[in-house]
Formats: C-alpha cells, structure tokens, sequence
C-alpha cells in the first residue's frame, strides 16, 4: 500500500456574470469569480491528481501536466485525472480511496459536495463510498479568509492491482 498527499491553490480573479460558475471536485458550482488558472483552476481535482502521483512516485502534476505548455490552456481537470490515473495504473497500482478538503470562505459547496463525490468515484473507478469530499473555512484568517483565493487537500491511498 502506498499513501499521497496533494495540495493546491487558485486565487480569484474577474467577477463572473450572474449564473457563472467554477469547477469544483469535477462539477460546475456558482461564484461570483473567475479562478485564475491555466487549466480550468479545479483545486480539488488537482490535489487530487497531485496525491496520486505522490503516492506513486510520480513526481507532482507540475511535472506531469505544466502550465507553460499550451497544450494545457483551459484543460478540463477531469482529462488531467484521467491521464494521471493511466500513469498510476502502469505503475501496477490503483487507489482504493481518497479523501479531499476544500478550503475557502466562498463559494459555499456542501449542495454540490454529493455531486463531487460521485463524478470523482467515475473518474477513478471508485464506489462513491471511496470517495470523501469535505469543505472547511479558515474562519477569515489568510489569504483564503480574504476571499483572496482557494486551496485544497487530497489524500489518496493506493494499492497493487492486477
């Protein structure tokens, strides 16, 4: 068994228009800004991505997916996961569960928490039941008390498999 662990940050940019959204955890979740990011800033997944590397040893999702390349531009995280997911595959293990926290005042996520579990069980072929998403604030203190950004944690543990 081999454990990792992920983190990520994204700070807020432009306000979005009324209905705008970001993508949180796979799933598309109203705000009021825009994440500046060079994929489409989706924190959870990742730090997602980023334990699962870890915990294959498989350097980090800078590494893997980095954003000085084109390639990349307005990615949708959920395609990183994917490929992440091949690469830890072929290192001849899997995860057998995954535990992530997003950590910001706004946007409020508990409704969309259940959503983001489920997308997150199909990307890594996972019961839901595997999967833990959690949202906690920082109760106005630092950068994310600010409302200046967003970060997340993920722990992933993984497996041999056949």
């Amino acid at each position: 068994m081999r454990i990792g662990h992920g983190y990520d940050v994204h700070r807020f940019g432009e306000a979005l228009p009324p209905g705008g959204t970001v993508q949180l955890g796979g799933v598309a979740v109203p705000a009021e800004r825009a994440l500046v990011a060079h994929s489409d800033g989706d924190v959870l997944l990742h730090a997602l991505c980023d334990a699962l590397l870890g915990a294959a040893a498989l350097g980090d999702i800078g590494h893997h997916f980095p954003d000085t390349d084109p390639a990349f531009a307005g990615a949708d995280s959920a395609n990183l996961v994917t490929a992440t997911l091949a690469a830890v595959k072929a290192t001849g293990f899997a995860p057998l569960n995954v535990d992530l926290t997003l950590v910001a005042q706004r946007p409020r996520v508990a409704p969309y928490v259940p959503a983001m579990r489920v997308r997150i069980a199909e990307l890594l072929a996972l019961s839901p039941q595997a999967v833990n998403v959690k949202a906690t604030t920082t109760e106005g203190l630092g950068a994310v008390g600010r409302e200046e950004g967003l970060a997340a944690y993920a722990v992933a543990l993984l497996a041999p498999h056949g």
